[in-house]
């Protein structure tokens, strides 16, 4: 939980240079009204092979708290709405 200070709900986004659908997603995750309640942790998938071999062309991908939320797209009330549900886990 978020209240009184606990901790706060890991977001990883998986992103690349030049992607213009990561660009839209972080856009709106950040235009989202709960930047309080999560940490950003942003991954660059070119540095890492493996991430690469992952993930390939499908970027952007949003974990939260380790489990897959969105990927390609996003809109600031979904990213909102998750971030809220798992800040009450």
């Amino acid at each position: 939980m978020t209240d009184g200070g606990g901790p706060k709900v890991a977001v990883r986004f998986y992103t690349r240079a030049g992607c213009h659908l990561c660009d839209e997603a972080r856009s709106e995750m950040l235009a989202a009204p709960c930047r309080e309640l999560y940490d950003l942790e942003m991954i660059d998938i070119d540095t890492d092979p493996e991430l690469v071999r992952r993930y390939g062309w499908d970027v952007p991908v949003v974990t939260i708290n380790g489990s897959h939320a969105f990927k390609h797209r996003l809109t600031r009330e979904d990213f909102e709405s998750e971030i809220r549900l798992a800040s009450k886990l």
